[in-house]
């Protein structure tokens, strides 16, 4: 089925999700060409070219600003790249205001604001598929449920309290169920203030919530079954 770049954010959750099956099936390659965008050769340089497509097919309108990708709709986007069935890595949520983290309650946060409502789009991760022609899977339009939101919740709250108390060094993979912390910085020289626990404050590398691929399998598991 031929399908456009957007002229416009949709106006309602049926809009975006009729422009996602329309997206559903096709490959990065062809949404690509329509679009008149290059796809590099190098799979480093092609990182966020299908979420960047995504964008321009359903009328994304954020942009660049820290809030929920269709601002109308308060849904964000998010690409879930799957092989063998499984999401193949972590999904990127927001970054993490070290030095407001601890002020901040969860349904005021950052990544609640995103995880309220999220349209998943899967794209294949198959590596033994060259970038152009991997397709796009059928669309998700989810919210947590009331256990999922405590998960999160719990996860968000466990890292405020150590980031108040001035352990940042705590702060790594292995904490949280479904909410993960990551360095997330282009390189390790940059740095931002968080609390140090006495009053004062340190300088430490910026980091990222991130959902654990176990959590957004069971996203996929419960869309699919």
């Amino acid at each position: 089925m031929h399908v456009q770049p957007a002229s416009g954010p949709p106006l309602t959750e049926d809009a975006l999700l009729d422009r996602a099956h329309l997206v559903a099936g096709h490959t990065i390659g062809e949404l690509a060409e329509r679009a008149a965008i290059a796809v590099p050769r190098e799979m480093r340089r092609a990182k966020g070219l299908a979420g960047q497509l995504l964008e321009r097919y359903l009328g994304a309108d954020a942009g660049s600003r820290a809030e929920p990708d269709f601002t109308a709709l308060r849904i964000e986007l998010k690409t879930l790249p799957v092989h063998e069935g499984k999401p193949k890595e972590s999904t990127f949520v927001s970054s993490i205001e070290l030095d407001a983290l601890a002020d901040t309650d969860f349904e005021d946060s950052p990544v609640w604001h995103k995880l309220r409502r999220i349209l998943w789009m899967p794209v294949e991760a198959d590596p033994s598929v060259p970038l152009p022609l991997r397709h796009f899977g059928s669309p998700i339009l989810w919210s947590p449920s009331p256990s999922e939101r405590r998960v999160l919740q719990d996860d968000y709250e466990r890292v405020a309290t150590l980031v108040l108390a001035g352990r940042i060094d705590e702060l790594d993979g292995h904490l949280g169920d479904a909410l993960q912390v990551r360095p997330k910085a282009a390189h390790g020289g940059v740095r931002e203030r968080a609390p140090e626990g006495l009053g004062g404050y340190q300088w430490t590398g910026p980091r990222g919530f991130y959902l654990r691929p176990t959590f957004t399998a069971a996203i996929l598991h419960a869309a699919f079954r």
